[in-house]
């Protein structure tokens, strides 16, 4: 096949082209992963998962570090100051949490336990308590760290990879073109220059976006191809649920078909990184069966602060194990749902 000469009866000749080496970039007109058969796109998608990333399913789960007061603009944040939300607003939490929340995550067989925290940077006391806390989890606790703490510097970067975080999730949310449709307080290339340092600095990337927010298929593609250029690691896909007293409360959600076949998409243009379900999942039947044989291969669990954070991790895992794939064992399964 030629560029611009891709037809909708391809799409499971080019996954295995994509296999053997070939790479979809700005010069290929993609359109047609739009228009072509959904599941015919999902197969070639899950022959891609099975490829580069296998059966194992990376599980990660996060908690709140700070939550509220964000100055930053977000259209779709209840966390953003300029919102009218009634989202729980509270400073770094005690040390204390974030370790039972991490050894819970252990015990439950997450792969990967992240801080996150409302704001555009997190500095200062702030910081040092994260480091803190990172340097604790990695002593006591046997899990992958992962932190998303905003616009940090290469310097932060580092200390963080020293205190044991292994990978840094900074979101670029949607396309070059739609980005000021979303945020004014900062920019589309502000979010690529981090995600750049963190590639630098070796740790294990994390960026996606939100879909469902107005954009078009072009801003879906021109999203996932510039992931593909910074060469993320992991995408994770969030469905956006419209909150009340932010500006998009309004949007109609997105339907399973659609966010079916972004994730199929995203897949096709970057067939080495984790494809990860995060947000909206709820609109996807069985918490997102399809799009595990779509083309994913990640997925956000647990429920962050909440007490049924442990019913959906194991629920996750059975219906993950129902279907095939693995996930990371745990010394006593026997209390799995």
């Amino acid at each position: 096949m030629n560029n611009g000469d891709l037809k909708e009866t391809d799409v499971l000749a080019l996954a295995q082209e994509i296999i053997a080496g070939r790479r979809l970039g700005r010069t290929d007109d993609l359109h047609f992963l739009v228009e072509c058969d959904l599941e015919d796109l999902c197969l070639g998608a899950d022959r891609l998962r099975e490829h580069f990333t296998g059966d194992k399913v990376d599980l990660c789960s996060i908690i709140n570090g700070r939550s509220g007061r964000c100055p930053e603009d977000c259209k779709y944040c209840a966390q953003s100051a300029h919102n009218h939300t009634d989202c729980e607003v509270y400073d770094f939490l005690p040390e204390e949490k974030i370790l039972e929340a991490c050894r819970m995550n252990e015990r439950e067989g997450v792969d990967r336990f992240s801080i996150v925290t409302a704001g555009k940077v997190l500095s200062g006391e702030e910081f040092e308590k994260a480091i803190y806390a990172y340097e604790h989890m990695r002593n006591e606790c046997d899990i992958e760290l992962c932190a998303s703490f905003g616009f940090v510097t290469k310097e932060q970067l580092v200390r963080l990879k020293e205190a044991g975080v292994t990978s840094y999730h900074h979101n670029i949310e949607t396309s070059r073109r739609n980005f000021p449709n979303i945020c004014t307080t900062h920019t589309f290339d502000m979010k690529l220059r981090t995600l750049k340092m963190v590639k630098e600095v070796g740790l294990y990337a994390c960026s996606g976006g939100i879909i469902g927010m107005g954009e078009t298929w072009e801003d879906r593609i021109d999203m996932a191809l510039s992931l593909a250029e910074v060469g993320v690691d992991s995408i994770p896909i969030n469905a956006l649920m419209p909150i009340p007293g932010t500006p998009l409360e309004h949007l109609e959600r997105i339907t399973e078909p659609e966010i079916r076949r972004t994730i199929a998409i995203f897949k096709y243009i970057n067939p080495a990184s984790d494809v990860r379900l995060a947000a909206g999942r709820a609109l996807l039947e069985n918490d997102g069966e399809k799009a595990f044989r779509g083309g994913a291969s990640a997925t956000i669990t647990g429920n962050m602060l909440t007490t049924a954070a442990c019913a959906t991790i194991r629920s996750d895992r059975q219906m993950l194990k129902d279907l095939g794939r693995t996930v990371k064992e745990i010394p006593d399964c026997g209390n799995e749902a």
